[in-house]
């Protein structure tokens, strides 16, 4: 994939937070530096907004986290977890961040979507198409939608240099020569 990078366009990122979290920790057992992400993903262009979206919990515990991102300049959107009474616990967040993208794409030259779910393959095309955006996908490509790194204009695998977007980890692979990917399962 080629595509035109330069200082002058206009970028909104959207961070599917769960996915890159349980990802990280899934393969690797570490944690996503979100900051060194965002500056490679932003590669020298004009920000317009970077959105976080993030799961709350009872317990509260992932409030440092949340203050950590604002600091980084990362807007957070939160929304909190839902347990049923069986006990199924549900914790999506991809209406709200297709919404908001659409929302925001008039003002924008360039979408990255930091996510490897298969489920953003018609925001991906709706945007190109109908918005005229050039749309970068930035996921561990190990865990990644084999469709979304295709139709996307330009996918960034954070698996190729991930001491470079761990934290907490040598950066080798839990799954490493098992040809293991994460399961849905793993994910809630």
């Amino acid at each position: 994939m080629s595509v035109i990078k330069h200082k002058n366009q206009r970028v909104g990122i959207f961070i599917d937070t769960q996915n890159l979290y349980h990802c990280a920790k899934n393969l690797y057992g570490a944690k996503v530096n979100f900051d060194q992400v965002v500056k490679d993903g932003l590669a020298g262009r004009q920000l317009i907004r970077c959105l976080a979206y993030v799961i709350t919990t009872e317990s509260g515990e992932e409030k440092s986290f949340f203050d950590a991102l604002e600091k980084m300049g990362i807007e957070t959107k939160t929304k909190n977890l839902q347990i049923f009474s069986g006990g199924a616990k549900k914790a999506d967040w991809d209406v709200g961040l297709a919404v908001d993208a659409i929302k925001l794409a008039p003002k924008l030259d360039a979408v990255i979507l930091l996510t490897g779910d298969g489920d953003f393959v018609p925001l991906v095309e709706y945007l190109q198409v109908n918005e005229g955006c050039q749309v970068e996908v930035m996921s561990f490509g190990k865990s990644s939608s084999a469709k979304l790194i295709e139709v996307c204009d330009d996918f960034i695998d954070l698996d190729e240099n991930p001491r470079k977007y761990l934290l907490g980890s040598g950066g080798q692979s839990r799954n490493k020569g098992r040809g293991q990917r994460p399961t849905p399962e793993s994910f809630e």
